[in-house]
């Protein structure tokens, strides 16, 4: 008799108890706590990956510019001056013909500096200045610069190797 009581109790049983509940809850909350800094890190590495990449891209340029006008192109202003044409002798408009990716524009803005005109040996450095909130959270690998000599650097406590 008393187990066939147990049987139908547990047949009416449906849903779950409090305990089993706050079980899944802690344990949902657990797994956000793990899985939302290690999203927002592979965000940031991610961004600035495609920042290195882009500076690449501006490197070969400049080298090319270098064997067409014999000197390097600076650009300045906005990072809307990349796409322009790079002018003989350098303007303050002056660009590589190479457009910045949307990606890039809205985290970085983006300059190349070279030194004076007939100093020895030519030179630039190319310097990527987070600029959104997101990135300008990437402590470790705040600014970047590439330089002709390919010497890559990242301010901050990270090294080149961890940030490039």
């Amino acid at each position: 008799m008393y187990r066939q009581e147990a049987i139908a109790f547990r047949k009416k049983q449906q849903g779950f108890t409090l305990m089993e509940m706050m079980i899944v809850v802690a344990i949902v909350g657990i797994l956000t706590s793990i899985a939302i800094p290690m999203y927002r890190d592979h965000v940031l590495k991610a961004h600035r990956t495609d920042a290195e990449s882009f500076m690449m891209q501006v490197a070969n340029k400049e080298e090319q510019i270098m064997l067409d006008m014999r000197s390097y192109a600076p650009v300045s202003g906005s990072n809307a001056n990349f796409a322009n044409a790079p002018a003989s002798p350098a303007t303050a408009t002056s660009g590589v013909n190479l457009p910045v990716p949307v990606h890039v524009d809205l985290d970085y803005d983006l300059t190349v500096s070279t030194n004076a005109a007939g100093t020895s040996p030519p030179s630039y450095l190319i310097t990527a200045t987070p600029k959104a909130a997101q990135q300008q959270g990437d402590t470790r690998c705040n600014v970047l610069t590439l330089n002709q000599a390919g010497t890559k650097t990242a301010s901050g406590p990270g090294t080149a190797t961890t940030c490039w």
